[in-house]
């Protein structure tokens, strides 16, 4: 029986893919083989030896200690992609409130008071301070053009934007998806310079942390807005704040309310609403359940943030996965000691990602628990998993 830990609520469509004949889960699983997380900050947790992997039912995974993760050969999975469409909505939304002046127009609007003829008056008085622009003509920048910002790099094209987008680690898979109409920037200031709006769609990693600074906000049209529905953090929040109070920047909408931000005329804020639909809820949870059942049954793993993808069909019923340090002649090694151990391997697959590599091997015969320590106790393994059908 496999024990699946659910910290946060996680919607019951990915739930009930693990069969309840084969899997116990929920919030009070003790000894879990597995943890399926939404938001939970899990940094200081206390993790038991039973635990194999996490899943992370979103896409960042700021709340996991991934590297600790990875010392103990542990994947942490997460579901790149499931909630893009959300996202793509929110940052259209927006784009529109943000050129409409939605948000102070509705606050206008409900500070007004008496009968029908006076209110009348008072809007057709105000409205004029909420004249916005349209946005067909205007040119949207995107920083990051993975899944989410290649679904908003085409619905700006239809609402008829021009699009200029910089990646300098575009997968090809991103590449084939993005709208030819897009220009290619070569770098994040060229896109600052000649966008009306910049939206960001970045991971939030030491290399992007305070990307969007006081300098980048400085090359920014006075008429410029700032989407941030990425990470918070990405964007330094007093440099933001310094550039709407001094007017060298209309405005700023993201999905991170801090303190900083409070109060500030042309802040916008949102309660971390990215993913929440109920559709990209249950994306997530459907895809990192079926990620996190095909690891604990076959060792497959897919979509990792801290080990390759390795993807072994079944040939034989005798499978031996290993994780260990990327290091030369550790699959020699595996190979010898199965070799004197009598065993002829069926198949075997060896992947590495940064400083960790993972390994599956198929072998025609039972492998003996004999051989599985010896495995372990090579110098640099960090896991080793026999998953015998």
């Amino acid at each position: 029986m496999q024990k699946i830990l659910t910290i946060n609520a996680i919607a019951k469509v990915g739930l009930v893919r693990f069969p309840s004949e084969g899997y116990e889960v929920g919030s009070k699983v003790v000894d879990p083989d597995a943890i399926m997380v939404r938001s939970q900050n899990l940094h200081d947790m206390v993790f038991p030896p039973s635990l194999k992997a996490i899943g992370r039912a979103g896409a960042g995974v700021n709340n996991i200690p991934v590297e600790k993760m990875s010392e103990r050969g542990m994947p942490v999975f997460n579901a790149p992609g499931a909630n893009a469409n959300a996202v793509k909505e929110l940052v259209i939304a927006g784009l529109l409130i943000g050129s409409r002046n939605i948000a102070p127009a509705l606050s206008f609007v409900s500070g007004l008071s008496g009968d029908d003829k006076t209110l009348h008056k008072l809007v057709e008085e105000g409205k004029k301070a909420f004249s916005g622009t349209e946005l067909p003509g205007r040119t949207l920048g995107i920083i990051g053009l993975g899944k989410i910002g290649s679904l908003v790099a085409d619905a700006a094209i239809k609402l008829g934007m021009s699009v200029i987008g910089f990646d300098p680690h575009i997968t090809v898979d991103a590449a084939w998806s993005l709208p030819s109409a897009v220009k290619k920037a070569n770098s994040i200031e060229e896109v600052m310079k000649v966008s009306d709006y910049v939206t960001i769609h970045v991971p939030l990693v030491d290399a992007t942390r305070n990307l969007i600074n006081a300098t980048r906000l400085g090359l920014l049209k006075k008429s410029a807005i700032l989407l941030n529905f990425a990470r918070d953090g990405i964007v330094n929040d007093e440099a933001i704040v310094a550039a709407i109070k001094a007017q060298t920047v209309r405005g700023y909408i993201c999905d991170f309310p801090a303190q900083a931000l409070q109060g500030v005329p042309g802040v916008i804020a949102t309660p971390h609403l990215g993913a929440s639909t109920e559709e990209a809820e249950d994306n997530c949870a459907i895809m990192v359940a079926d990620q996190l059942r095909d690891y604990l049954e076959n060792g497959n793993i897919r979509n990792a943030v801290n080990l390759p993808d390795v993807i072994l069909d079944r040939e034989s019923p005798y499978r031996l996965c290993i994780c260990n340090a990327n290091v030369p002649n550790m699959v020699g090694q595996i190979s010898t000691a199965m070799a004197g151990a009598g065993l002829n391997i069926h198949n075997m697959l060896n992947k590495s990602r940064g400083e960790l590599a993972y390994t599956m091997v198929d072998v025609d015969s039972q492998i003996p628990p004999e051989l599985i320590n010896q495995i372990k106790a090579i110098a640099g393994v960090r896991a080793v998993r026999y998953l015998p059908l």
